[in-house]
Order: structure tokens, then sequence, then C-alpha cells
């Protein structure tokens, strides 16, 4: 099938090269505009784009794609019997939706109606969801409403965010070109959500990574696992900003104030969350890289009875 492809980050990139190793052709990649991206600033690509100037493909980059007076000429031209989005980043107008025969389909990393929104995979985690996986969906109107095409789940078990991302991504390149071949077959049997059914995952921002040791050691290990690599769940210590990247909930209960400081060692720091102990192995100080706490505690004298807020 004759294909224009949609999206931004690495998901959409990695959804993009099955989409490359399949026999569709992509016609045109529309992505979000160049940005400044880390320390430097230095103006970057986005992943969907250097892959697809790897594959000498078309790119186009609106900045706002519902006010872009070229896109729908740029599109006409492709001529694409269906378009193909995946972590695009915007709204797209309904003259879009409705220009291929086969309209537009998009690669969603949840089980939908589970997990509508833009963080599917950081909230499955969060969650505590025991498994989760990739929808392609029939675009519509509303915020990921569409008719499902296709499913297929994955478990979680005890993946960070980053390791269930690149997992949904290579799943979710397999079964688009799957779906792809059962659309241009006439063999897709299109199931409506059940709205009454449906969860929302809504933006995430770099505060939303506070972590409050009120709540048990459980919550507190899934939001450590889910904001793995980004926001990353962080608190503060002695006025230092310290982010934790991997800890383990313990059963261990303690009366100490939440925070506190139960024991600090080579096997880690314990915390007391919501009445119970959390243990911390590695975390990340200002400036420093990621680091065990058996390396921190070497540089840093941690005293029973202080706390981390």
């Amino acid at each position: 099938m004759k294909t224009v492809f949609m999206g931004t980050p690495d998901f959409a990139a990695e959804v993009l090269r099955r989409l490359y190793d399949s026999e569709n052709s992509v016609e045109l990649v529309i992505t979000q505009p160049d940005r400044a991206k880390n320390r430097g600033k230095k103006i970057q690509p986005t992943p969907v784009k250097e892959l697809a100037e790897k594959h000498n493909t078309p790119v186009y980059q609106p900045e706002k794609i519902r006010k872009d007076e070229q896109v729908m000429e740029k599109l006409k031209a492709a001529s694409p019997d269906v378009i193909v989005v995946a972590a695009y980043g915007q709204i797209l107008p309904e003259e879009i939706l409705n220009l291929p025969e086969y309209g537009c389909i998009n690669v969603h990393a949840s089980l939908l109606p589970r997990l509508r929104g833009a963080s599917p995979i950081q909230h499955a985690i969060i969650n505590g969801d025991e498994k989760t996986g990739v929808t392609i969906m029939q675009m519509a109107k509303g915020l990921d409403t569409g008719d499902m095409l296709a499913k297929t789940e994955i478990e979680i078990g005890s993946m960070n965010g980053q390791q269930l991302h690149d997992a949904l991504a290579r799943i979710g390149g397999n079964l688009l070109v799957d779906t792809l071949k059962l659309i241009s077959e006439g063999k897709v049997i299109p199931e409506p959500q059940d709205n009454t059914l449906a969860t929302y995952a809504g933006m995430i921002s770099k505060k939303d990574g506070r972590i409050d040791f009120c709540k048990s050691p459980d919550e507190i290990e899934r939001l450590i696992r889910g904001f793995d690599p980004w926001p990353g769940a962080f608190c503060s210590l002695d006025g230092e900003t310290i982010k934790i990247w991997k800890a383990e909930a313990s059963d261990d209960t303690s009366e100490a104030p939440p925070g506190s400081i139960i024991f600090a060692g080579e096997t880690g720091i314990g915390i007391c969350c919501g009445g119970k102990i959390l243990n911390v192995t590695e975390i990340q100080a200002p400036g420093k890289k990621r680091m065990k706490v058996s390396d921190y505690l070497r540089g840093h004298k941690i005293l029973k009875g202080n706390r981390f807020e």
C-alpha cells in the first residue's frame, strides 16, 4: 500500500523502520519541526526525520498542521492509500482524516479503551497494570476514540519506562504491517471502543516526578520505574535534588515520619514510606551520573534519621 507516515519521537521512528522493511511504500513523512534539545540547546531533527532522510523520503515539518496551507497539497500529491500516525504530537483536522481511501490509522501504545492520551506507557507502569499492549485504531475526531482494527498485548513485569517503550515500539511496528496487509485484503473487522471502560493518560511534566513519601513503597517503586528515563522520579535531601532510579518495595514496617532514613549501607538506603520501607539502590546527585547507592555513600555521609522530602 502507498502510505504517508506522521510521527516524531523514537517510538514513531521504530514503527517507521518496520514500515520501511515491509512491502508498503512510504511516499511522504510528516514530523514536528526541528527543536533545541539538551543543555547545549542545539537544534536537532526528530528521530523520524533522521530515518526518513536516510531512506530519501520527502519530509514536511509544519509548525501547526491545522493551520498549515501547504499540507493538504502535499498529501494530495503523495496520494496515499492510508496515512499512518504514531506519536505525531499534533491533532489532525478532519479533512486529513478523511483524505485517503482507508483514512488515517494510529499506532497507540495501550490496550484501548484503557489509557487514551499522551502518556500510556508511563501510566501503565505507574498504575500497576499487569499487562499493556498496542492498538491499531482507525482515527476519528475524538481523543483516541476510533474503532479498533487490531490489538496485541504484553506482560509488563519489572520493565521500566524505557524498556516497555522499546518493546511496544517493536510489536507496534509488526502489528501495523500485519494490519495493513489485512486492510488491503479487506479482512479487517473494526471493533468500536466501549467508552464506559475508557481511562486517560494525560501529558506528563517534570514536576510529576516528585516523590510523595506518604505513599506506599509499591506506589513509589512504580513511579520510579515508570518515569525512567523521563522525567525521572526525584526528591530533596539536605537542600539538594536527588533522582532515584532504582528501588525495591519492602513489607518491613516503620513508625518513623515519611521520608525518614531507616538505614544506609552497601545494600541501599531504607526510606520510610507510608509506614513501610523502600530500599533505594540507585540514585543521582546534581551534576553527577547515575550510581549505585554503595558508590554514592563513599562520598556522602547519610545519617539514620535524616529525611528525604
